[in-house]
């Protein structure tokens, strides 16, 4: 990765106002959801990141304000040095269109993001004529069946006449790639883009959006639920994965030490609940959660907000969040966490209630076992 980066996000917050019914419309009651809250993460050139983490955990949230589809609350994104939002609404030394050219996205439901009345060539044109106002018809013709072929569509030009509903989920999300491709961007959102695709064609796919980022050197954002898929796409293109949890990044580093070696408690859950993941000898036989559920957004726990359901937690993780910092073999592995770090007031500190004798209460990681002072 160059030392300067391609996108650069700094203390992010992306908050929702939600009304409190009838009551809290009266009193003005408004609870806030918080998104994403206080992200700071770089991309580089030709560069990926596999963002994962459970459903409603902040992911498609933060991914839309990396791309500058989502105003951020606080904070700012930075393309090669220039604040996309400052860009959008004055002066600025990059300018807007240029830079809303280079992030673009791939949905996660091709189907709906095509328009069911216009031809596959008809879908992908309108972006070229906007943004690439030189080329006649027939070069756009020429360049989307190109790109047409390159994703395997072929014969290209039977696929260019052909409607959204006479392709398969495959081709449709391939369509999109294209459409995404012909810009040239510096850097791709792909929102669950294979989450849709049967599993024979999840892999198939994945290499797809591999050959074309290593073809023409773009940087992938990959937003996914599923571990597996995160690895995959990350350890190929030897990328980094970033667990999100309730709007904060609490683990990121590359694939093979995400798995193998994790550091945070939440990532540990992942883990487990992706059968065959990790090489490690001796597999959790129960889910290394406390609780189940997710903590309500809009009131997120004091602390560190995966306090309340980690079985390692103590009393100083319900009075401050830790920040990332580096941990591991690598200083590429960086993870939000008391517990792996060995901190001092952590160990200090009381187990919660209930953890007393249990994995929380200290024992194999605690330094003081160890003789350390």
């Amino acid at each position: 990765m160059n030392s300067e980066p391609l996108l650069e996000v700094e203390d992010l917050d992306v908050h929702f106002g939600t009304e409190q019914g009838l009551l809290g419309r009266f009193f003005g009651d408004d609870s806030v959801v918080r998104a994403v809250d206080d992200v700071s993460l770089e991309i580089g050139e030709d560069d990926v990141v596999a963002l994962v983490g459970e459903s409603g955990c902040g992911k498609t949230t933060l991914g839309k304000a990396m791309i500058g589809l989502q105003e951020p609350t606080n904070g700012s994104v930075r393309y090669r040095g220039q604040d996309i939002w400052e860009a959008r609404t004055g002066e600025s030394e990059i300018p807007y269109s240029k830079i809303r050219r280079s992030l673009q996205m791939i949905h996660q439901d091709a189907g709906n993001s095509l328009d069911p009345n216009r031809t596959v060539f008809e879908n992908l044109s309108p972006a070229l004529k906007k943004w690439r106002p030189e080329l006649n018809l027939v070069e756009r013709r020429e360049l989307v069946q190109t790109m047409l072929e390159t994703v395997g569509l072929t014969p290209a030009s039977d696929y260019a006449s052909r409607y959204p509903h006479q392709l398969s989920g495959g081709e449709a999300q391939r369509t999109v790639v294209v459409r995404a491709m012909l810009l040239e961007p510096d850097l791709i959102l792909a929102d669950e883009a294979v989450s849709a695709l049967d599993v024979s064609l999840r892999v198939n796919m994945m290499n797809l959006l591999l050959d074309l980022q290593d073809m023409f050197s773009t940087s992938f954002v990959f937003i996914s639920h599923n571990m597996s898929n995160a690895r995959y796409l990350a350890g190929k293109a030897d990328g980094r994965i970033a667990v999100m949890y309730l709007g904060r990044i609490v683990e990121i580093g590359p694939p093979d030490e995400i798995i193998n070696n994790p550091q945070h408690p939440y990532t540990k859950s992942l883990i487990w609940a992706t059968s065959g993941l990790s090489e490690i000898d001796e597999p959790i036989e129960s889910p290394p959660l406390r609780e189940i559920d997710v903590p309500d957004p809009e009131d997120p726990p004091s602390g560190c907000r995966f306090h309340t359901r980690c079985p390692e937690a103590r009393e100083a993780c319900t009075e401050e969040s830790p920040e990332l910092t580096p941990v591991g073999e690598t200083p590429r592995h960086e993870a939000a966490c008391y517990y792996a770090r060995d901190d001092r007031e952590y160990w200090n500190s009381d187990p919660l209630p209930g953890l007393e004798g249990e994995s929380g209460g200290g024992s194999e990681r605690d330094p003081r076992s160890a003789g350390a002072d």
